[in-house]
């Protein structure tokens, strides 16, 4: 059936101009967004489809080339709900947003919403003042977390750049658990190290999982 042969008060967006969003279920929210559906089915059974096989919170997570990959949905639509994803996840980062670290909840907190669904690792430092300010943060780098690839030289650079007196070094796990790995404890042994030599404290190093997260002087 098609979504305009259905009664007023059960198409979408009539439900949501004479009830309001809150009163839509997620499937009714996303027929909206998608606006169109397949000759084989109409956009809320699409919606529905959608959400019952990925979970609503696991389909914003995809990537643009796995949304493209579900039947039904083009660039166009892939685009879209990614800009939304976007959006939601860039809300909920300024409703935590920390501008000085006082615990390694803050650097959590401060990283949580920005990492906790991503699949690959992604490695950042945070810069700080001598008042434990943020100065900036930085990406260091994208993937299996290594040895051979985290190089002290790209780790204190941009510290150096910015004038800062110490930092802290943040990744996260994709599996959801933070539990250190020896080649994590490694790294962070051997920046620790480098920077006491050059006058750069790296004064706490931590890892983000899905709900919790691991800090070395937490340890």
């Amino acid at each position: 059936m098609k979504i305009k042969d259905l009664p007023k008060d059960s198409q979408p967006r009539e439900k949501l101009i004479n009830k309001g969003p809150e009163h839509l279920t997620n499937s009714e929210l996303l027929a909206i967004i998608l606006r169109t559906g397949t000759p084989q089915e109409n956009v809320i059974e699409m919606s529905n489809n959608i959400i019952n096989k990925y979970g609503i919170s696991n389909f914003f997570n995809f990537s643009l080339k796995e949304l493209q990959e579900i039947k039904g949905i083009g660039q166009a639509k892939a685009m879209q709900l990614l800009s939304i994803s976007e959006i939601a996840k860039r809300i909920n980062q300024e409703k935590t947003i920390v501008k000085k670290i006082t615990s390694s909840k803050d650097v959590f907190n401060h990283f949580h919403e920005k990492l906790k669904n991503k699949q690959e690792e992604h490695f950042y430092i945070l810069m700080l003042n001598t008042k434990n300010n943020i100065i900036k943060e930085e990406q260091i780098s994208k993937g299996i977390l290594d040895a051979s690839i985290i190089h002290p030289r790209e780790i204190f650079r941009p510290a150096i750049k910015n004038s800062s007196s110490k930092i802290i070094l943040v990744h996260n796990h994709p599996s959801g658990d933070p539990t250190p790995s020896e080649e994590d404890l490694s790294i962070n042994k051997t920046l620790k190290e480098v920077g006491e030599q050059i006058g750069i404290k790296v004064i706490d190093s931590v890892i983000i999982g899905k709900d919790k997260f691991w800090s070395w002087i937490d340890c």
